[in-house]
């Protein structure tokens, strides 16, 4: 099976070069078509549009940033909907809003092709380890066919039901993982400046019933202030906002997510937005009052 790929960033390069490992076929696809090279390296085609990726294959993959890219995929000139068709496959790996899930869900089947939307739970590591889990929903037979793909770039595949459901899940997901890294930079900085010395902090949350693969890997370069992205910043903001007005349209009270909502908008402001989430450490830093 041939399989399209849209998208090349930190999480899709990955993702598409571990299909190519399995022993897919695949053509890619990406606005900055440069960033193609490394994957024709490994053995890819390459597609000039989104159109062209689809017309070629029977499933096509997008990986990108945001719910306004995600759209423009889609509806723009040579976009996946000039040649999406019965037959043919699409499915979003996208972060985006359940709303914008919809939207291109009902296109894409008014075309006679059918949509899954696969939002994945994991960074640039999981990703470049075929690590991630895969929150999909919609078309079910879609999902059943993509399951090999789903294999090649993750460790666990979720059906969750209909449309929506996978871009509720993962903003779920990302809210608490927000959340958590705020209160985790606070307890850094906290232990820092009471004497303590962070390397032993993390030691005892290692051991202790909050432990976390996410304390873990990213707390020794948070007390270096090594920033790396692996998941930039300014993405972690966009989904705690979307996270909140998931929270608006259910009359759930955020008021945490609200708060670290607000820092990771305060790093944006500091110019910290392409750097990895955990940079919000550095607001906590910065507050001496």
């Amino acid at each position: 099976m041939e399989i399209g790929f849209l998208g090349l960033g930190i999480m899709g390069k990955a993702m598409s070069m571990n299909l190519i490992k399995k022993g897919f076929k695949v053509t890619v696809w990406n606005r900055t078509l440069s960033r193609c090279d490394e994957l024709v390296e490994m053995g890819a085609s390459v597609g000039e549009t989104p159109a062209a990726v689809v017309k070629k294959c029977k499933i096509t993959i997008a990986m990108v940033s945001d719910p306004a890219a995600a759209l423009s995929v889609v509806f723009d000139k040579d976009g996946v909907l000039e040649e999406i068709s019965s037959g043919k496959g699409y499915v979003d790996m996208s972060t985006v809003d359940p709303e914008t899930s919809s939207k291109i869900s009902e296109a894409i089947t008014s075309k006679g092709g059918s949509f899954v939307e696969a939002p994945v739970s994991g960074s640039k590591q999981p990703a470049e380890a075929a690590l991630l889990v895969i929150l999909a929903a919609g078309d079910k037979a879609l999902y059943e066919e993509a399951i090999p793909a789903f294999n090649a770039m993750g460790k666990k595949s979720f059906y969750l039901g209909p449309i929506g459901n996978g871009a509720r899940m993962k903003l779920v997901v990302n809210m608490i993982m927000g959340s958590m890294m705020n209160a985790f930079s606070e307890g850094i900085v906290l232990a820092d400046r009471s004497g303590l010395n962070p390397s032993d902090l993390l030691d005892v949350l290692d051991l202790g019933a909050i432990a976390t693969p996410m304390f873990k890997g990213k707390g020794p370069n948070m007390i270096k202030s090594n920033f790396s992205p692996a998941f930039p910043l300014k993405h972690q903001q966009k989904d705690m906002r979307l996270a909140l007005a998931l929270g608006d349209e259910n009359a759930v009270s955020m008021p945490i997510a609200a708060a670290a909502n607000e820092a990771f908008k305060k790093a944006r402001s500091m110019g910290l937005g392409d750097l990895d989430f955990s940079a919000v450490h550095e607001v906590v830093k910065q507050h001496k009052d």
